[in-house]
């Protein structure tokens, strides 16, 4: 069956009344391969530092200085530095997310749909290790996800929850100085890349996601601080999904403006005339303010489709306070067994500011939190900070988390090789690794970036990478 086949009827015949002339380079683009893209981790390295390693021809993202295009036939997401977080596989048109957002270092970020993580890695790299970065996603088995991507980007400021969005509403109102929405919806822009979201379309599901992005966006709303920012994204080019609930919004919550996004590369407006789309009432005058949105379409640039809307609260005024996280002191013999594996391994301060979360009989949790982060009592929490490790039974055994943290010259014992070491790849396939030295705690690494722990005795290093990061 030809691909173009595959999609929807009603899809295209909705596209061709929207698009008119440009349907058909549209339905043409939609019927080609996807366009790879990677997005540079700079909590690790420097564009300019990837740029020297890369085995790859890269074009730039014109609207994200970290994010880059290749060509339709290179495999990106099974590389070594993949693996050890160097980049994120994620489109190019869903980088403009965060770009638009901004957030300045330092500020209250709520990422409130968050999984897997795409715009929350890119979100703590722009904040570079400073503010807090809350995470949330209300499915489960997804904030687990979204949790591990975070912890392997190596972010240290950032707080996972797997709540829904009215209780973060009543807890936190105000609070944060951005808050990004990047709804559930339709995914017309992931047809290209995913036969199931093809199978899943319906008329019947856009007006649905469209009701539950409107009751998302009256959550996230209260969320904002005066004066501060609300980003309204989707993956989807159905207007009730994206100009209908934006000018729904707007009426319904008038202390908010949409402002004028910058403009880049391939970037097309917003289309006033489609808010109330297929026919808007006589009596209503559609909103020009509308054309500040922004749509990425898949024929117009290098990406699979995007809608984003920022929108600023009235008003000028600091976060509202919350209740500070609630630290813990260590028992002395905690406190002596955290610092007989940190202080002769590894050289940076062992943070001062901790919080204990017991998990199984004998065994507890300990996390650093951000220095503002906030008090997550009665929420479900699947993260609260930079995951050390564990306490158990008078010893303390490193996370992952806190290797993908580090930096490879912070610890004492490592063992590097270069990009395609054999002892490298053994490790990644969850194989113990003969390698002599001193018997304790080491970091395995490759070309200077961390990979995972391993613990070696009498010569032998028994492999703690994660089972679910493990090669075949």
């Amino acid at each position: 069956m030809a691909k173009e086949t595959a999609l929807p009827l009603a899809f295209m015949a909705r596209m061709a009344a929207l698009l008119d002339e440009e349907f058909p380079p549209f339905l043409a683009m939609l019927n080609q391969r996807p366009v790879p893209a990677l997005r540079v981790n700079t909590l690790k390295l420097s564009v300019e530092q990837f740029l020297a390693l890369s085995p790859w021809a890269l074009t730039p993202v014109p609207w994200c200085p970290e994010g880059f295009t290749l060509d339709r036939k290179v495999n990106i997401g099974t590389h070594t530095y993949h693996e050890i977080a160097l980049y994120y596989v994620q489109d190019a048109s869903a980088m403009a997310v965060a770009a638009l957002t901004a957030p300045q270092p330092g500020e209250r970020v709520l990422d409130l749909c968050a999984s897997p993580g795409g715009k929350s890695t890119h979100l703590a790299s722009l904040l570079a290790g400073q503010g807090v970065l809350v995470a949330n996603e209300i499915d489960r088995g997804r904030a687990d996800v979204l949790r591990r991507n975070l912890e392997r980007w190596g972010a240290t400021n950032t707080l996972v929850l797997n709540e829904t969005p009215e209780r973060l509403a009543e807890r936190w109102p105000g609070a944060f100085d951005r808050v990004v929405v990047d709804a559930p919806c339709s995914g017309e822009g992931m047809f290209r890349k995913n036969e199931e979201a093809r199978y899943h379309w319906s008329e019947a599901h856009v007006l649905g996601c469209a009701l539950r992005q409107r009751e998302i966006l009256h959550s996230a709303a209260q969320l904002v601080r005066p004066g501060g920012r609300l980003v309204y994204a989707t993956c989807t080019f159905a207007p009730e999904e994206d100009e209908g609930v934006i000018a729904r919004f707007l009426r319904s919550h008038p202390d908010f403006t949409l402002l004028p996004a910058p403009r880049h590369e391939g970037f097309q407006p917003g289309q006033p005339a489609w808010a109330d789309w297929p026919a808007a009432p006589e009596d209503q005058t559609p909103d020009p303010s509308l054309a500040g949105a922004v749509r990425l379409w898949p024929h117009k640039l290098q990406g699979e489709g995007h809608f984003v809307a920022v929108m600023q609260r009235a008003g000028d005024g600091p976060p509202a306070a919350w209740k500070p996280a609630q630290l813990v002191r260590l028992a002395p013999s905690d406190r002596a067994a955290l610092e007989a594996f940190w202080q002769p391994l590894i050289g940076r301060p062992l943070p001062e500011r901790l919080l204990l979360r017991p998990r199984q009989s004998q065994e507890v949790e300990v996390s650093a939190p951000p220095e503002d982060a906030p008090d997550t009592a009665g929420l479900r929490t699947a993260q609260a900070g930079w995951r050390l490790g564990v306490l158990r039974k008078g010893r303390f055994e490193p996370s992952h988390a806190l290797a993908m943290a580090l930096r490879a010259e912070e610890v004492s014992q490592r063992i590097d090789q270069a990009i395609g070491g054999e002892l490298a790849a053994r490790f990644m396939r969850g194989e113990t690794l003969d390698a002599p030295g001193p018997d304790g705690w080491v970091l395995i690494a490759v070309e200077d970036f961390p990979v995972g722990w391993g613990k070696r005795v009498g010569g032998v290093v028994k492999n703690h990478y994660p089972k679910s990061l493990r090669w075949g």
